[in-house]
């Protein structure tokens, strides 16, 4: 065979790999992206783009569009897509509390039952005006070197203390039986990505605890610890010593044993306070703990102890019917939820809206929910043989999509009423969510672009350097010419240089942003 032979067939071998859409009028487009793109860094790499009119719906820019990339958090568009179209955004969710026993001069002779009912945040962000508060970098992300998260200023416990109000308002002034948390809704499992990972119907502070760690006055002195909510069914024992200005702070968490956790490390003086997490091994046990000590504020004596294991047992399912309900506690819209999962890409709560899918169908388990969620994506006309998903946060090691499908899901939700909370919770370049930092404060395309990022990422042991499995963007944005756009970007499989983060190419997704928004024809 001639080299020119052979020349030829390794061009059509490896043309599919790279494909790139030069579409009339968009030469100077296609320049500055595929500049970009093509640098040496990604040699190695794989990159999907599609950018369409949203009026017209034709493409102006696509490069490997019909390729399964890696989504990362870019799968929550689609979890929360599905979860709006399902269950409306207006949706709330009723936490409702039982008294099951004869109630004799104040006096509950039986047990009290709270029955969990999915709601993701039970009043713990639920601010003033009735809208959900967030933070640009969520408490669930802290990290041992972490100095950004900060918590929001709402009660992580106004659900459970709300209801507790109400069970007094009911004339309960003693409970003489049990206290018990119903978790029965769904069948547990594991989410995936950072943070609390243990998928369960009852939600309290994200199931985890806040440990808020200042500084002392001066150096050498031992700093100070504040845990929110503080219980004591979990024990955390923190020792961070106060270091001069200049020296790093690190302080680590580490799980010792059930519901058990030393804090250690520095802080250094000038330092704000720092925030870390430990997350509970038991989140019905601890809303219980949380729940009596609720009670217990409100002036209802609960002879139940917390740090003891409940002794009676749960009604059957179809008993409620007959108990008496004492209280219940009203959500905000699901719309509210979905603006904290999606700007600030929260992984527990977008691993949690399968399941409720599921239960919202009379199923149990994740696989059902991922199954009912495949389903409202087809009525939205989605190809769903385009999408490869096992959870509904993001991060699975099967996850793949394409940048087409990502943008038909783009346009399709762009025709319902949904939308506008659809397009409302996304973060905004530059302005909020974890867009925040991705640009300077004088970029054009600063509060044009509202998309979701995905990040995924590895380690390489053998070269002792990080390796990102992919970073990603999708959403809507207005082009310096007026025009609406939708947009999906991934860049899979980018060896990162030892001391480099995906910070990097969060920063490259920013700039094609820019470009587009400058130079889409």
């Amino acid at each position: 065979m001639s080299r020119r032979r052979i020349a030829a067939l390794c061009l059509v071998l490896v043309a599919p790999l790279f494909t790139a859409a030069r579409l009339p009028g968009a030469d100077d487009l296609s320049d500055k992206i595929e500049a970009l793109i093509q640098a040496p860094e990604y040699k190695h790499s794989r990159w999907g783009v599609l950018v369409v009119d949203a009026e017209t719906g034709k493409p102006i820019y696509a490069q490997n569009a019909d390729m399964l990339f890696a989504p990362a958090s870019v799968t929550k568009l689609y979890t929360c897509a599905a979860a709006l179209v399902a269950f409306g955004p207006d949706y709330t969710f009723e936490t409702p509390v039982f008294s099951r026993g004869e109630v004799v001069e104040g006096r509950l002779r039986g047990d009290l039952i709270l029955v969990a009912k999915g709601d993701l945040t039970l009043g713990g962000r639920t601010k003033a005006d009735g809208k959900m508060a967030f933070k640009n970098q969520d408490h669930i992300y802290t990290t041992a070197t972490s100095t950004t998260v900060e918590l929001t200023d709402t009660d992580p416990l106004a659900g459970l203390n709300d209801l507790a109000r109400q069970v007094k308002a009911a004339g309960i002034k003693q409970i003489d039986g049990d206290v018990l948390i119903d978790d029965r809704l769904f069948d547990r499992a594991r989410g995936s990505g950072s943070g609390p990972d243990l998928l369960t119907p009852i939600v309290v502070n994200d199931n985890l605890i806040d440990v808020v760690i200042n500084p002392a006055a001066k150096a050498g002195e031992p700093a100070t610890a504040k845990l929110v909510p503080h219980t004591e069914y979990v024990q955390i024992d923190v020792q961070v010593d106060t270091v001069a200005d200049g020296q790093r702070s690190r302080i680590v968490t580490e799980r010792v044993g059930p519901q058990r956790y030393t804090v250690r490390g520095q802080i250094a003086v000038t330092s704000k306070p720092l925030v870390r997490i430990c997350v509970v091994d038991d989140p019905a046990g601890f809303a219980r703990a949380l729940f009596i000590a609720a009670l217990a504020k409100e002036g209802v004596k609960v002879r139940a102890s917390a740090l003891r294991a409940p002794t009676a047992d749960l009604p059957e399912k179809d008993a409620y019917a007959k108990l008496t309900r004492v209280a219940v506690y009203k959500s905000p819209p699901l719309s509210e939820a979905v603006k904290v999962t999606l700007k600030t890409s929260h992984n527990l709560y977008a691993s949690l809206l399968p399941l409720l899918l599921a239960v919202k169908n009379d199923k149990r388990t994740l696989a059902e929910g991922m199954r009912q969620e495949a389903k409202a994506l087809a009525d939205l006309k989605l190809d769903v043989s385009e999408i490869v998903l096992e959870s509904g946060a993001g991060g699975g090691n099967s996850d793949r999509v394409t940048p087409r499908v990502t943008v038909q899901l783009l346009q399709a939700m762009g025709k319902r009423t949904e939308f506008t909370a659809f397009k409302a919770a996304l973060p905004v370049l530059g302005v909020d969510g974890t867009l925040a930092d991705m640009v300077t404060a004088d970029s054009p395309a600063r509060g044009k672009v509202f998309a979701k990022t995905g990040t995924y990422t590895d380690s390489d042991l053998l070269n002792d350097r990080p390796f990102l499995r992919s970073k990603s963007l999708a959403g809507v944005m207005t082009a310096a010419n007026g025009k609406t756009l939708y947009f999906a970007i991934f860049v899979n499989d980018v060896p990162l240089p030892a001391g480099v983060t995906s910070v990097r190419e969060g920063r490259q997704l920013a700039r094609l942003c820019e470009i587009i928004y400058h130079n889409a024809p």
